[in-house]
């Protein structure tokens, strides 16, 4: 009898603080949603948080207990990844329809937000050469990564000194290595452009970016491939020699078919990566350069890719809402991309 009781004050309890979590919770994201200010939204949050946990915790079942315990170990994490990625989605979506102004909105404009931005050239533009930027940079970037990974696992003196050297522009900040090849392309490459910097341009500032951005992500994705190479077994390799295949038919026929699965590996970070590019983009030419003739208008942000568009169009142009929507379509755009780049991806691994 006893026990009973004791079981049945530890499920009201339970349910006391499972119930008064969930509500402090809700609360907290619906003032967040208005925008009231309050300043204890996030401690309401956290305290909501905690009273689902203790509550979880102390519900009296023997069956799922073991269940309720591995949750509770796992919860900061996913705790975290909800608050940081998967509540600013879903309000991301949600102030994408209103006139969200940073601070508080004051009503919902339905498509009015999207409906702008595609009648937008200066969007449609970054959209055009987010698109030409990542698909030169998927296949360029991993060209030359791949061409270092097979010089950097030949047996050479000095290979790992050529390995870290070729990585060591990834370790660089964005912003950092955008002024200083900003400055190499506006002094030190001047004698040999006839005194006019190749910025000046706005194909040559494109063409200078992708430069750069190849210079500064090759040698992360060389370190890939390194491993993806050093993997193949010596003996498949020795096997070839003594049949008489060459360097190109081993390169071909061998090598690369044993490392499908770096390729696909690659050709993902690459495509996010690119899609993504914003720091580089800003330093080096913050978006500048003039386009005639698009859509009938004349652009001045001719090299302003995707990401830097969404972040002027937010915080340059305080237009919240619309920077928002944007930023949806931003990762729609991403996430077909990627599904169906691995998709195909994965169907040549296959075929090999």
């Amino acid at each position: 009898m006893q026990m009973d009781t004791n079981s049945g004050s530890k499920k009201l309890v339970s349910l006391i603080c499972l119930i008064a979590g969930a509500v402090l919770a809700a609360v907290a994201l619906i003032q967040d949603i208005s925008g009231s200010g309050a300043s204890w939204r996030g401690a309401a949050l956290i305290i909501g948080a905690v009273g689902i946990l203790f509550g979880m915790y102390l519900f009296p079942t023997q069956k799922h207990h073991r269940s309720i315990i591995n949750f509770i170990f796992v919860f900061p994490l996913l705790f975290t990844f909800g608050v940081t990625v998967i509540i600013p989605l879903c309000l991301g979506v949600f102030y994408s329809f209103s006139d969200w102004d940073g601070i508080r909105m004051t009503q919902m404009v339905g498509l009015d937000n999207y409906i702008s931005m595609f009648r937008d050239p200066a969007f449609l533009w970054s959209v055009l050469i987010t698109i030409l930027f990542v698909v030169l940079n998927m296949i360029l970037v991993n060209v030359v990564a791949f061409c270092l990974a097979l010089l950097c696992t030949q047996k050479l003196k000095g290979v790992s000194f050529f390995r870290a050297a070729y990585f060591l522009p990834n370790l660089i900040g964005g912003i950092v290595l955008g002024y200083v090849w900003q400055f190499v392309f506006n002094n030190v490459l001047l004698k040999f452009t006839n005194n006019i910097s190749l910025l000046a341009s706005t194909n040559s500032a494109f063409a200078c970016i992708i430069i750069v951005y190849i210079w500064q992500y090759a040698g992360y994705i060389m370190l890939i491939y390194v491993t993806g190479l050093t993997q193949i077994p010596g003996e498949i390799l020795e096997a070839s020699q003594i049949d008489g295949a060459n360097a190109f038919t081993t390169l071909f026929k061998i090598k690369i078919p044993m490392i499908a699965a770096t390729i696909t590996i690659c050709t993902f970070l690459t495509l996010t990566s690119a899609f993504k590019q914003f720091d580089v983009n800003m330093a080096l030419t913050n978006g500048a350069g003039a386009v005639t003739g698009f859509m009938g208008k004349f652009l001045t942000n001719g090299t302003q890719m995707l990401a830097l568009n969404i972040y002027n169009t937010a915080i340059s142009k305080n237009s919240y809402a619309l920077g928002q929507a944007k930023a949806i379509l931003f990762f729609v755009l991403l996430a077909f991309v990627s599904i169906i780049q691995v998709s195909i991806s994965n169907k040549k691994e296959v075929e090999m």
